[in-house]
């Protein structure tokens, strides 16, 4: 009785403690992933003027980013059922630090609008993989716990878009070369998460969910209107990425450095609402949660645009990344209710999602160079109507689910 109860003590603590190191390494996984993005973005400006390029084409390069996002996105649940989602990553990053030294060479050395193509195809071919793995991940672990998790594991993407951005300001102002930056990021980061992922169970959607059919979640009405709502988000948040430090830059004669500031203080504000979020989702539900982020969302990029003064467009970034902090973990959130579904529901919505990383960067391009950086931005305001519909379809798939997924 007495060696039954401590091996049960014991089972019990090495749960927990396998829990917590699983939540530890899917943390890391993404604040590295933040690192990785927001050195990219914090360096636009410099691949820009590398290049000698106009918006449109950067707008073209950074399609190449989206493009290779959707390639791997598609097949990505696929792939983390039959190699464990910690493999996923390990490839996932590896094609992201590959693919920022080539850009460093593309841009720098070599001058050329191609090679940066390429790179940035591979490192969007890596994020696609690399984010629907630790996604996935993460909305297991949430499963496990009964709490609202994952908006706390995209908050630690955006304290690594934090650093990452901050590392970019004195880089950027001192003048340090493309390739010292983004060498010695990629080099570091990649280290750190393949040791995280170390602390991940090798197979862990593999091992416990049976192989489901990928296909078959493209024709379900509640999984597509969970993608719609994310497609809106993630294109206010993605035209925050890569065009709100040129806006600022463009569109009021602001420095290099302040454009990048900017983008910081979007980046907080994101950080910000995703560790206050989840708390607010256990309390009131995910449909009231996302209409007021709509709301913030539209208010904010409105400011932002026709402010005129400083204080104003601050208060303007702020709410934009308040806002716009919720949609795609509540999305991935949704589309994970039902574990068994989870790998291949996940993996359409975040495919769904990204397709606006294909959409918005060459047609803000086009509209920046004809009607302004800055007034472009009013392009992707609108869509918050259609995300404000969308939001229904997040309503739990069962009313007995535990208390993060009941609605009000």
């Amino acid at each position: 009785m007495g060696a039954s109860s401590f091996r049960a003590r014991m089972t019990a603590e090495r749960g927990i403690y396998v829990l917590s190191a699983d939540r530890l390494a899917v943390s890391v996984s993404f604040t590295l992933n933040g690192v990785f993005f927001a050195t990219l973005v914090s360096r636009l400006p410099d691949v820009r003027e590398g290049l000698d390029i106009g918006n449109g084409t950067l707008g073209f390069l950074l399609l190449m980013v989206a493009a290779g996002s959707l390639l791997g996105l598609p097949s990505s649940g696929r792939l983390t059922q039959m190699f464990g989602t910690g493999n996923v990553i390990r490839a996932g990053v590896l094609m992201c630090a590959t693919g920022l030294i080539v850009l460093a060479y593309g841009a720098g050395p070599a001058h050329s609008v191609v090679c940066t193509a390429v790179a940035l195809f591979v490192f969007g071919v890596g994020t696609g993989i690399w984010d629907v793995a630790h996604n996935i991940a993460g909305a297991e672990i949430e499963q496990q716990s009964g709490r609202t998790l994952l908006p706390y594991f995209h908050g630690a993407f955006s304290i690594g878009s934090i650093f990452g951005a901050l590392l970019g300001v004195p880089l950027a102002a001192a003048h340090v070369a493309l390739s010292i930056h983004v060498g010695i990021v990629a080099l570091s980061c990649a280290t750190g998460t393949l040791c995280a992922v170390r602390y991940l169970a090798p197979a862990q959607v593999a091992a416990t969910r049976p192989l489901s059919r990928p296909r078959s979640a493209w024709r379900e009405p509640r999984t597509l209107a969970i993608g719609a709502m994310v497609l809106a988000f993630a294109a206010v948040e993605g035209s925050a990425n890569d065009w709100l430090a040129l806006a600022l830059i463009d569109g009021y004669g602001a420095a290099h450095w302040v454009g990048v500031a900017g983008f910081v203080t979007f980046s907080c504000a994101m950080a910000v609402g995703r560790f206050t979020v989840p708390s607010i989702l256990d309390r009131w539900g995910r449909a009231p949660v996302l209409w007021a982020s709509a709301a913030c969302t539209a208010a904010g990029t409105l400011l932002v645009v026709f402010a005129g003064y400083w204080v104003v467009v601050l208060v303007g970034i702020v709410l934009w990344g308040f806002g716009a902090s919720t949609g795609f973990p509540v999305g991935v959130s949704a589309a994970a209710d039902d574990p068994d579904r989870a790998a291949a529901r996940v993996s359409v919505v975040s495919t769904i999602g990204y397709m606006a990383f294909v959409v918005a960067p060459p047609l803000m391009g086009v509209l920046a160079d004809r009607v302004g950086t800055l007034n472009s931005l009013l392009a992707i305001t609108a869509l918050m109507v259609p995300a404000a519909v969308s939001v229904l379809a997040t309503r739990p798939i069962r009313d007995s689910d535990a208390p993060r997924t009941s609605q009000k």
